[in-house]
């Protein structure tokens, strides 16, 4: 597989992960986002030192108001933070 392949699976595989482990296989529920992001992204929680950062995460990326993350709502987060460290990295 190329790069972008294997980049691409690894983020199936890490929404799989965690998804599901109090029901619904298909969304992130908010401890399971929770979970995911203090095991994925330790930085992101501890960089924000506000511990009701969670819910507003949850809240901002639930677009369609289930209380839950789908995979496209994850994908939207994925999408943002990678933005954001592409504007941070010093140009080439």
């Amino acid at each position: 597989m190329s790069q972008l392949e294997t980049a691409m699976a690894i983020l199936l595989r890490t929404f799989d992960k965690y998804a599901g482990a109090e029901g619904n296989k298909g969304t992130l529920s908010k401890t399971e986002l929770k979970t995911m992001l203090e095991k994925e992204l330790p930085g992101l929680l501890k960089a924000s030192k506000n511990p009701d950062e969670c819910d507003k995460l949850m809240k901002a990326l639930d677009h369609n108001g289930d209380s839950e993350v789908d995979f496209s709502e994850f994908v939207v987060l994925v999408a943002a933070l990678m933005c954001a460290c592409h504007n941070r990295s010093p140009a080439k």
